[in-house]
């Protein structure tokens, strides 16, 4: 155990699009960033959070009211680096004690170069977002200028209508576990390393490439099944990624789509999507399997949803959410095709939804055997 010094007691403000002001402490570096803010209700897990490609360009409410006690380790980043605008704390841990840390909450924040502020009143600020729905905000520590900040968030545009995967994906294409016997091509939109972990343990070999590839390119490197990923922004902005996912569809092949790849494989499908009031964030969120009637509880992080209206007759609705009764997951009808809205790899949370990379994998078997 030891104590965190914190070297950085400066001011910060945080500002809402609707004028409403946060005072607090900066727990990051001085500088000013813009985002989307989104509440998370995840008691635990917060470095995995943190470095979840699909927070960027969003500032993370964590309602946990303590937030660091364990610091940062070596093992459980999901991606290379914090993706999140920013963070929003009530109070940040004076201490750190964990047989894992390797260095604290703050310290990491520093060497991220991320803005970041403690001391806020999350639980009345996470009230004005589920009432106004997801906001535009901007964290401003060290210099203050009140105005400022609040028409820096306003000047924040927004998600709708940008395609983010070119920000987070990878820049060349790369292979994981090259024992494996199935063949699986995993298509980067900015995965969480878990993703591939569960994969590699259920015995395949990954080829991830980025999203830029087009459907030749992927089905050249002959996959017994496709992965689409997690990822940011707004799915009906990637418009090339839809056309290629189009043309892995008549392939026949087994697909898999979690959260934005869940998306973007409906689009591709026919359906459409749409921009949830304050999305879901957390590690808490029951989802019913339709089919057996059994309750999942499971990790959700996205702020677009796919349309259940819109889906065609070849589209069966497999999962809802018992939040809203959002839709949370499909399977074709015909074709070893589907999609889930969360986080089936649990980083963190629960490992309830787990299965259904089991269920992809066994369909990339049977392909594999039909076509061996």
């Amino acid at each position: 155990m030891h104590k965190i010094d914190r070297c950085t007691n400066m001011p910060a403000t945080l500002a809402l699009e609707t004028g409403h002001v946060f005072h607090g402490s900066s727990v990051g570096v001085a500088g000013i960033r813009g985002g989307e803010v989104v509440f998370n209700t995840a008691l635990c897990g917060y470095q995995e959070i943190l470095t979840d490609p699909s927070y960027t360009q969003q500032i993370i409410i964590f309602t946990c009211p303590h937030i660091g006690n364990t610091g940062i380790n070596l093992e459980d980043f999901q991606g290379s680096k914090i993706y999140a605008s920013g963070i929003i704390v009530k109070s940040l841990s004076t201490y750190t004690s964990n047989w894992r840390s390797n260095l604290s909450l703050q310290e990491y924040l520093v060497q991220q170069n991320i803005v970041a502020i403690s001391n806020v009143d999350t639980r009345g600020l996470t009230r004005i977002i589920r009432k106004h729905g997801t906001l535009r905000a901007c964290i401003m520590a060290g210099k203050i200028e009140q105005e400022d900040a609040i028409q820096r968030a306003k000047m924040f545009g927004g998600l709708n209508g940008l395609n983010l995967t070119s920000i987070v994906t990878t820049g060349n294409c790369y292979t994981v576990n090259h024992a494996g016997l199935l063949h699986i091509v995993l298509v980067d939109f900015g995965v969480k390393d878990n993703i591939i972990q569960c994969l590699v343990r259920l015995g395949a070999r990954i080829t991830v490439v980025p999203a830029k590839y087009s459907g030749l390119q992927i089905l050249e490197l002959k996959p017994d099944g496709i992965l689409l990923s997690n990822g940011p922004g707004d799915p009906a902005a990637c418009k090339d990624i839809i056309a290629t996912i189009k043309l892995l569809i008549k392939s026949e092949l087994p697909i898999f789509g979690i959260c934005l790849g869940h998306q973007l494989l409906a689009l591709a499908l026919g359906a459409k999507t749409y921009k949830m009031n304050f999305g879901h964030h957390g590690s808490n969120h029951p989802v019913q399997n339709l089919n057996n009637r059994k309750v999942l509880i499971t990790s959700q992080n996205h702020g677009f949803a796919v349309q259940e209206s819109t889906l065609g007759n070849d589209l069966q609705v497999t999962h809802r959410s018992l939040f809203d009764q959002s839709l949370q997951g499909f399977k074709h009808n015909r074709l070893p095709i589907f999609g889930f809205q969360g986080h089936p790899e649990a980083a963190p949370g629960p490992h309830d939804a787990m299965a259904l990379f089991e269920n992809f994998i066994c369909a990339a078997r049977t392909k594999n055997a039909t076509t061996a």
